[in-house]
């Protein structure tokens, strides 16, 4: 199976940025700050899917929903940040966009969140475990809770879930490496995409060995570390 690599795109004020640790004061724009324009680049050269945050929308600004749906109509996205009601998740994939990314909403309103995956399927609904020492964080990595990793994952598997967005908020953004060890202790649990860290072609390379389904690749590609082109091809196993 070959490691499955979507460049990023994360949306703050309209345009292209990139976080570390998501924390908004580390806000970096990119020479690239069109969010359209980057991600019709990123489709032209090969990228089968787009990851798209919406910043805004996760820290309760104004959301970018109609760039994102603007977006959905050309290039296949897997969208998140924000999506905190049915309403806004119904209107994203109604919308054209291929999946929707729930963090907060699994764990505050899991009714809501498994009446989604009922209607759209577990093709669509990607689940976000963003993890720091070990425990969930929610709303925007703005709220810790006392759920573990593991049990988590466990937990919403056995609610219908199957593919799950995995970040360790400390990796996210400070490229010194994906969480690898993480990453093979649960890639035979479900259909992993792993998030954060990534820095180098060494990086891709080593989660080709963790089992992981694919990679969110953001500020490593826009710092020009290596191409999409390079990624792809190390990432065939």
């Amino acid at each position: 199976m070959t490691l499955q690599v979507i460049p990023a795109i994360d949306i703050m004020d309209g345009q292209l940025v990139r976080l570390t640790k998501g924390d908004p004061e580390t806000k970096e724009s990119y020479s690239v700050t069109r969010p359209m324009e980057a991600a019709i680049e990123w489709a032209k050269r090969g990228a089968e899917l787009v990851h798209i945050i919406d910043l805004d929308a996760a820290l309760g600004k104004q959301p970018n929903t109609e760039t994102i749906l603007e977006i959905a109509k050309t290039v296949p996205l897997q969208v998140g940040g924000g999506i905190r009601s049915a309403e806004v998740a119904k209107r994203l994939l109604d919308g054209g966009v291929q999946r929707i990314i729930l963090g907060s909403m699994p764990v505050k309103a899991p009714e809501k969140a498994r009446k989604l995956l009922d209607e759209y399927g577990s093709e669509r609904i990607v689940l976000a475990l963003d993890h720091k020492d070990g425990y969930l964080m929610v709303k925007g990595w703005q709220e810790s809770t006392k759920y573990s990793l593991m049990e988590s994952l466990m937990d919403f598997k056995a609610q219908g879930y199957t593919r799950f967005l995995v970040t360790n908020i400390d990796h996210d953004g400070v490229m010194n490496g994906p969480d690898t060890k993480t990453y093979a202790e649960i890639s035979d649990k479900a259909q992993i995409i792993a998030s954060g860290g990534v820095s180098s072609i060494q990086d891709i390379k080593a989660l080709t060995e963790t089992g992981v389904e694919s990679v969110v690749v953001g500020k490593a590609l826009y710092m020009k570390r290596f191409t999409l082109e390079e990624a792809q091809e190390a990432a065939l196993c």
